[in-house]
C-alpha cells in the first residue's frame, strides 16, 4: 500500500473514486509478490503494479469496469513463458488479482493506519457469499467495516506472520488478510563492526535498526552511521528503551559475559522472534553453563542461535553480517535456510494459509 498511498491520497484529495487491484496469490513464478497492488483512479491514472507489466492493461479494463459501477471481481492470470520472459522471469506463473472500488471512508483509515505504522489486517472476501466485504482490524482493538464472522486467532496469526496472505476458511469463503505495520527491528548489542554491516543489510530490506552498548566510546555516529537509533546503556537498561516483540531479532556481537549474559538473559524474557549470539562453539557452550547456572531452563536456552548465522564460510563483517540477517529471514519465515535446489517446497515464502 506504500508505493501506492501517496498518489491515491492525491486523487481522493480532489475527489475522485478510486479502484484497487491486489495480488492476493501467486503460482509459480510470478513478476509481483502477493500484496502488490495497482490502483486507477475515476479519470483513468494508474498508480503501482501487480504484474510489472503483462497484465495490467487487463486488470486496468476491470478497473474501469468497477469504477462504472460493477461488482468487485476476483479474476486470474497465467503468464504464458513469453511474457514472462519479458519482465525478467524464467518460466510463467500465474497469478489471482482482486479488483474492487475501496470506499472514501476506509481509504482514509488505511492511510492513517500506514502514516502511523499501526499494526493492522483488512480481511476481504474475495470468493464466496459475502464476496467484496472487508473487515479492518487493528491492534488496538478496532474493527472498522464490515460485520465478517472471523476467529480471532486469524488476525493474530496473520499479524505475528508479517506477511499478507489467503485463507482458506471451513465455509469454503477465501479471505485475503492484508497486514499493514510498523517494518520488523533488528536490535544489536555491541557496538562493534559487524554491528554497522548488520545495519547496512537490515536497512536495505526496510527493517529499523537500533544499536546499543555500556561503552560510550563505541557507540557513536561515527562508527556506526547505520543505525537510526544509537544508544549508550547496559543490556538490561537498552531492552527496557527497545523492548523486543515478535517483529523483532536480537543479535549479541560482544564476547564479554558482563554484556553477552545480561543481554541473552534479557532477551529471552521479550517476544523476539530471533535471538542470535556471535562466538565460538566453546563460547558458546561456557555461556549457555552459566545461563543455566543463572536459573534458565534448557528450552529456554533453545531460542538462542549460537553461534549465529548461516554456514556460507563467512569471515568478514560483512559476510558475517549477510549469514546472520540470512538466517534472520529464514527463521521470520519459518524455512531452514538451506540450499534452494535442495528444498521441495515453493522458493518464496507461502502465502496461503
Amino acid at each position: 500500500m506504500n508505493e501506492v498511498l501517496p498518489e491515491i491520497e492525491r486523487w481522493r484529495a480532489r475527489g475522485d473514486r478510486v479502484a484497487l487491484a491486489t495480488v492476493v496469490a501467486t503460482r509459480r513464478s510470478a513478476p509481483r509478490p502477493v500484496g502488490a497492488k495497482l490502483a486507477v483512479s475515476a479519470r483513468g491514472e494508474l498508480a503501482g503494479s501487480v504484474s510489472g507489466g503483462c497484465v495490467e492493461n487487463e486488470v486496468y479494463g476491470h478497473a474501469r469496469d468497477v469504477l462504472a459501477g460493477a461488482g468487485p471481481r476476483l479474476v486470474s492470470f497465467g503468464i504464458s513463458d513469453e511474457l514472462a520472459l519479458s519482465v525478467g522471469l524464467p518460466c510463467g506463473g500465474e497469478i489471482d488479482v482482486f479488483v474492487e472500488q475501496l470506499p472514501d471512508t476506509l481509504l482514509g483509515r488505511l492511510a492513517t493506519v500506514v502514516e502511523g505504522r499501526e499494526g493492522a489486517v483488512l480481511f476481504t472476501v474475495v470468493e464466496g457469499e459475502q464476496l467484496g466485504a472487508r473487515l479492518l482490524v487493528t491492534e488496538a482493538g478496532e474493527r472498522f467495516g464490515d460485520d465478517l464472522q472471523l476467529p480471532g486467532e486469524h488476525f493474530t496469526e496473520a499479524l505475528r506472520g508479517g506477511r499478507s496472505r489467503l485463507l482458506e476458511l471451513q465455509t469454503g469463503a477465501r479471505v485475503f488478510a492484508d497486514v499493514y505495520g510498523p517494518p520488523p527491528r533488528l536490535f544489536v548489542f555491541g557496538a562493534v563492526d559487524t554491528a554497522e554491516a548488520l545495519c547496512q543489510v537490515a536497512k536495505k530490506l526496510g527493517w529499523r535498526t537500533v544499536v546499543a552498548d555500556a561503552r560510550g566510546r563505541f557507540a557513536t555516529t561515527e562508527r556506526i552511521p547505520s543505525a537510526d537509533e544509537l544508544i549508550v546503556a547496559w543490556p538490561d537498561e537498552a531492552l527496557a528503551q527497545v523492548r523486543p516483540d515478535f517483529q523483532t531479532a536480537v543479535v549479541v556481537l560482544t564476547y564479554d559475559d558482563q554484556f553477552d549474559l545480561p543481554a541473552l538473559e534479557g532477551a529471552l524474557r521479550t517476544e523476539a522472534f530471533y535471538i542470535g549470539a556471535i562466538g565460538s562453539r566453546r563460547n558458546q557452550a561456557r555461556r549457555r553453563e552459566r545461563l543455566l547456572e543463572a536459573g534458565l531452563a534448557e528450552a529456554e536456552l533453545e531460542r538462542i542461535s549460537g553461534p549465529c548465522g548461516l554456514d556460507i564460510g563467512a569471515e568478514t563483517p560483512a559476510e558475517t553480517a549477510i549469514s546472520i540477517m540470512a538466517e534472520i529471514l529464514a527463521q521470520r519465515s519459518r524455512r531452514a535456510g538451506g540450499m534452494l535446489k535442495a528444498a521441495k517446497g515453493r522458493i518464496h515464502a507461502s502465502a496461503l494459509a
